[in-house]
């Protein structure tokens, strides 16, 4: 099992005020979803003024950290105390970020991981807190982690980090080029990993004097590791000024605001090699900061991890090299999708080599290569050319974007308040433009031309961006060039989009538009944006494209689990929503499957909605306040009959045990819709007339046994038609005999006598019925009434009909002059795992036919046997019947398709081999009794929920069952031992609990007897079938079960292959039919 670091607190640090609620909000949304520890204390602190500097804002957090943890201990006062034993992780939001009004924490990344247990967009801050939680910080000793969130982090491999003895501080080193480290930091370090020095933007000597026996140079990757001796030092230094003035509390007595980096400052006073007079000979405002610094840190290690197998790049404030990064990123493997989280109309207009992050494409949308679309909602016809990044922008907006070619353009919409007023703001820049360099000097340029070109296209004038007082200076930053409100017009993008168009006569018209707005500059939007609302949108637009997806998913079947949205859906308050798509889904398709697959996820969205307060999913589905939406889906109204279901889901909805019943009933409504999908192999039944027999005259069939032998469970309706199913099975004779069957024939009276028999010898069940109207049928659907199986027999051979409006007497007389009486027997316990009662009911159907003048074929059989038992309301798979009905060895296959059909190839074995099969077979009776149901309900919920481990496990069984049969044909006994064996354990990965402690005992025992062994059947109880190493081991197991405490009540039984065809047969001796 993974191991993960459980932090005592998480501090996030922001720059602005505004940004804590916001944030704050952010960081609870991602402890529900399981990001972060549940008991772990999070915090968003925001720092005590605009620039104290990384260092700064270290301090400052760990001093609201200690106060949190010393008022939490019952301290009146912050005590250094509580860090002892306590994890502590310090995330910084950093500065601004020109392509995110979140900042670079918040930056959407190209990633889509399937096995979320809660969907969402992945953001930067998530994947460095995976990588931290899950990669560098599970084997550290207590202390202070510390990162910042302006780079992205990949280690694509678990580091070895040396933590024995551990003092001081640790530096985490990703590798680099020298090339690339010119514009970064590098640590300098002996052999021994003791931080020299730090390098910072160092001459071209000085980083090539840093690089590593691999030729790179230990980049400075914004990753620190202070232990707890280090964080309280670090925490005194605050005790008395200047250092106070980095923190909050300083301020708030009247400090001095002071900077302090961590790296350049706290850390270099740490670095072997850097002497006091070197260190203190910095910034005279820093001097006393400096030495206070000096004397608490320096005598402690700082020493270097370093990461080989990693990368490290930081969010470059370079268009190009920003959008370059996240095109790139969409293409590295590992989770990255270039369309993630993302609804695409037509994804093959999406050019190779760009990205689309929590967007939405609808209609004709192309995107050139080399361009990135985030948090967009688009419409078209758009096209988006080479070199674009578009972020946030709405519909509404993106209906304006239609006819304009974008290209090497950033378009961004902000979402501003001005005071209490909400507004939007748009802002264009071009891929070669820097918003500090000065209008004049340098290489000025706005969208990509130079300002004085831009000036001629547009009519604008320096003084309206500028004035002409000179008391601005003129760059992109500052220039008010994005309008915000006009007096009589409403403004929109297009409000911006005019400085692309060539001048025309519609220029001098926007320009005085724009010059009579009121508008804003860069400078101005960041001091303005509203982040929460910000967040909001890319929230809704998260679940706007979650719906897309659900409907896509459901109806192109395809196989992937929807509980992450579900879960995501539930936790943000956004199951309504979800709710209502569910039930468009299941209103308007026409594929049964699918809308009970959609009911399905109604259901698991109200259990997750009850969480653990509302008891156990499984239980009754038959309220009659549900009555009426089930008699809608019976009768295959299915948009009415979903549309009732959601009226009545409304008055359920108020606690959680409420909504654990309503839960209930939506896998009732699944049910018949699953029954409907299934009935529809109902056409494969084909019957044929023959001569009535003569009243009196018995139809009988007896038959085997059936013993699956792999790729059970995959024949199981609605896997067998959304996955496919292939199952090998063996007819067997149980000591000899043939355990089951029924017998059929007419009688004078017009009506139906019933008589079944079931249990082994000494221990056998009576029943005795007499139907002589329509009225005792009528519990035909409810598995547990007396003969409900033989009068479902009766209705779905067309023998009787519950709706002619025929009473019974008529109806038979009219049909077969008379009545019919109706016998089965089976020698076999209740639960044998065997598959008793879908045998039975085709020996029940096949007389049933034949006493009434008709016949049908095996193949018939098996598909009369699913209609009945979807009738019957036990939802059973196709194998059993396959088992029994036809003989010797074979595999059966299903399609992933409706309508349901099934074939059977009977496998040709080796000369020998069904003698060999015959001595190595057995059953041991565990004595303990299958619970079959209970097992269906949690096998079908997971794999509605397409549990990644139950769809692997699937294919597995269809594999598995085709290998088993190549063991069948080749006669490869050790190779037939190993498929039971791997079924027997993906049995158990299907139905968790289906081994009983007394049947493990068992195959304990046996296994060193056995080439393989599994319960027959779903598991549970039941039979337990084996494959022995040597031949007739029968009365040499039989003994060793016997002496073995608490095993001595297990039976063992000989079996012996079917190889008759089955058939019925007439007997026309009356007596015959004492039986």
């Amino acid at each position: 099992m993974a191991v993960e670091t459980d932090w005592t607190v998480v501090v996030l640090t922001c720059q602005h005020k505004d940004s804590a609620q916001a944030f704050q909000r952010e960081l609870e949304i991602r402890q529900s979803q399981g990001v972060l520890p549940p008991d772990t204390l999070i915090l968003t602190v925001e720092d005590p003024q605009a620039h104290v500097g990384s260092g700064g804002a270290t301090l400052n957090a760990l001093l609201v950290a200690a106060e949190h943890l010393s008022a939490r201990a019952g301290y009146t006062v912050v005590s250094a105390d509580v860090l002892q034993g306590a994890r502590l992780l310090i995330l910084h939001t950093g500065r601004d970020f020109l392509f995110d009004d979140c900042g670079r924490g918040f930056t959407a990344l190209p990633v889509e991981d399937p096995l979320m247990a809660v969907e969402s967009v992945t953001c930067n801050m998530d994947s460095l807190l995976t990588t931290l939680r899950h990669q560098l910080c599970p084997e550290s000793p207590p202390g202070v982690w510390i990162c910042s969130t302006d780079m992205t982090l990949t280690l694509y491999t678990k580091p070895r980090i040396n933590w024995m003895q551990f003092r001081g501080a640790r530096v985490i080193a990703l590798p680099g080029t020298p090339e690339y480290a010119r514009n970064h930091g590098v640590y300098q370090t002996d052999e021994k990993g003791i931080v020299r020095g730090i390098v910072y933007r160092g001459s071209t000597e000085q980083i090539r004097a840093c690089l590593l026996e691999d030729q790179h140079v230990p980049l400075v990757s914004g990753i620190v590791f202070l232990s707890t001796e280090t964080a309280e030092r670090f925490l005194s230094t605050l005790a008395a000024a200047p250092l106070d003035g980095c923190t909050y509390q300083g301020l708030d007595s009247g400090a001095e605001p002071l900077e302090v980096s961590l790296f350049l400052d706290v850390l270099m006073s740490m670095c072997q090699d850097v002497s006091e007079e070197t260190f203190l000979s910095g910034s005279h405002k820093l001097r006393n900061a400096l030495a206070v610094l000096w004397k608490a840190l320096h005598d402690l290690p700082l020493t270097m991890a370093y990461m080989p197998g990693g990368s490290y790049d930081y969010l470059s404030l370079c268009t190009r090299d920003h959008i370059a990064n996240l095109v790139k990123s969409a293409s590295a493997g590992d989770n990255r999708s270039k369309m993630a989280h993302s609804s695409v109309t037509h994804p093959e207009l999406l050019e190779e080599g760009n990205c689309v992050i929590n967007s939405r494409l609808c209609g004709e949308v192309s995107v050139s290569r080399g361009s990135a679309i985030q948090n967009c909602h688009l419409q078209g016809p758009l096209f988006v050319g080479s070199g674009c990044l578009l972020n946030g922008i709405d519909h509404a907006a993106s209906l304006e974007l239609q006819g304009h070619h974008l290209r090497n353009v950033v378009l961004q919409s902000h979402s501003i308040r001005v005071q209490s007023l909400p507004l939007r703001v748009y802002s264009l820049l071009g891929t070669d433009d820097h918003l500090e360099i000065p209008a004049e000097g340098g290489s000025p340029t706005f969208l990509n031309m130079p300002w004085k070109e831009f000036l001629q296209r547009t009519g604008i004038c320096q003084s309206d961006l500028w004035g002409s007082g000179g008391h601005r200076e003129p760059s992109v930053l500052t220039a008010p060039l994005f309008p915000v409100l006009h007096p009589s017009e409403s403004l929109g993008i297009g409000d911006v989009l005019w400085f692309l168009s060539p001048r025309d006569q519609n220029t001098e018209h926007h320009a005085e538009l724009w010059r009579s707005s009121w508008r804003m500059s860069w400078q101005q939007i960041r001091q303005h944006r509203d982040q929460e609302r910000t967040l909001q949108s890319r929230r809704q637009l998260f679940f706007l494209q979650a719906q897309d997806k659900v409907q896509r998913i459901l109806l192109g079947r395809e196989e992937k689990s929807l509980m992450p949205i579900i879960r995501a859906a539930v936790l943000e308050g956004a199951h309504a929503t979800l709710l209502n798509t569910l039930d468009t889904v299941a209103s308007t398709t026409d594929d049964a499957g699918v809308a009970a697959r959609a009911l399905a996820c109604v259901a698991d969205l109200l259990g997750c909605m009850a969480g653990r307060e509302g008891g156990l999913r499984s239980g009754p589905a038959a309220n009659k306040a549900w009555a009426p939406a089930y008699r809608l889906l019976e009768r295959g109204n299915t948009a009415q009959g979903v549309k009732l279901l959601a009226e009545e889901r409304e008055k359920w909805l108020s606690r959680p045990a409420m909504l654990i019943r309503a839960a209930r009933h939506y896998e009732g409504a699944e049910q018949i819709l699953i029954r409907r999908a299934v009935m529809s192999s109902f056409q494969f039944v084909s019957v044929g007339d023959v001569e009535l027999p003569p009243q009196g005259c018995w139809v009988t069939a007896e038959c085997p046994a059936r013993i699956d032998m792999s790729g059970g469970w995959s024949d199981t309706p609605p896997i067998t038609y959304e996955h496919g199913g292939a199952v090998v099975n063996v007819a067997v004779l149980v000591d000899g005999q043939r355990p089951m069957g029924a017998r059929a024939r007419r009688i004078a009276e017009p009506l139906l006598r019933l008589y079944s028999k079931s249990g082994p010898l000494g221990a056998e069940i009576h029943t005795e019925l007499t139907c002589g109207s329509l009225s005792d049928l009528q519990d035909y659907c409810q598995p547990q009434a007396p003969g409900a199986l033989l009068k479902a027999a009766f209705i779905c051979s067309g023998t009787v009909n519950l709706t002619c409006g025929k009473p019974l007497c008529e109806q038979l007389s009219e049909r077969s002059g008379g009545g019919f009486e109706l016998r089965t027997w089976s020698n076999l316990p209740h639960g044998s795992g065997l598959g008793t009662s879908s045998i039975l009911a085709g020996a029940v159907m096949a007389v049933l036919y034949g006493a009434s003048g008709r016949s049908v074929d095996a193949e018939s059989l098996v598909h009369a046997v699913l209609h009945l038992e979807q009738v019957l309301t036990t939802g059973g798979g196709w194998q059993d019947q396959v088992g029994g009905l036809i003989p010797e060895v074979k595999i059966g296959r299903s399609a992933s398709e409706l309508p349901l059909y099934v074939t059977v190839e009977r496998l040709p074995l080796p000369d020998g081999f069904l003698e060999t099969l015959n001595r190595h077979l057995l059953l041991v009776y565990t004595g303990k009794t299958r619970l079959a149901r209970n097992l269906l309900q949690d096998v079908l919920r997971n794999w509605y929920a397409r549990a990644p481990d139950i769809l692997q496990n699937v294919d597995a069984l269809v594999k598995n069952a085709e290998l088993c049969a190549e063991a069948f044909r080749t006669g490869d006994m050790q190779l037939l031992g190993r498929c039971l064996s791997t079924y027997w354990q993906q049995k158990k990965c299907m139905a968790p609990g289906c081994e009983p402690l007394a049947v493990q005992r068992i195959m304990d025992t046996l296994e060193p007897h056995v080439y393989g062994q599994s319960l027959a059947g779903a598991g549970g109880g039941g039979f337990l079938y084996i494959l022995t190493k040597e031949p007739n081991q029968k009365d040499l197991l039989r003994s060793l079960l016997e002496g073995t405490q608490g095993l001595e009540r297990c039976s063992v039984h000989t079996v012996q292959v079917e190889t008759e065809t089955f058939m019925v047969r007439l007997e026309v001796n009356d007596a015959a039919g004492a039986r």
